[in-house]
């Protein structure tokens, strides 16, 4: 802290947001500060849209009518997925609170756009 301003903060900010700053600040922070951009490894992945999220709740939904034959999911089940493309490296497993989810988008079943009733009713979702 100086002056009130956290400075490893303020650091790791410019580090993060490297591709943001400016030439001129990029060579600043490298040349009169000794400050580098982050590695990869350092970088916080990418956030998930809402889009992506949907994507995820229905795979897992699938995979879970695939399994059970039906989409009646009790309200607390959570279903693990593996996510990533077929290399193992880039792959993860994730639980998803998928009996949540299913109960959410009954719910909101008027709002829903027609290609997402339409993806869910066709794997047995029931809507009332």
């Amino acid at each position: 802290m100086h002056q009130g301003e956290d400075l490893g903060r303020w650091v790791q900010a410019q580090r993060l947001g490297w591709d943001r700053l400016t030439t001129v600040q990029q060579w600043m922070c490298e040349q009169v500060l000794g400050i580098e951009p982050a590695s990869e490894d350092e970088k916080p992945p990418p956030r998930r849209t809402q889009a992506d999220k949907w994507a995820l709740n229905l795979a897992a939904a699938r995979q879970f009518y695939e399994r059970e034959g039906h989409l009646r999911v009790p309200r607390k089940h959570v279903e693990r997925i593996v996510v990533g493309d077929g290399n193992r490296e880039d792959q993860e497993e994730r639980e998803l609170r998928l009996g949540a989810w299913v109960a959410k988008q009954r719910s909101r079943a008027a709002t829903l756009s027609p290609e997402r009733v339409e993806q869910l009713s066709k794997i047995g979702m029931r809507w009332s």
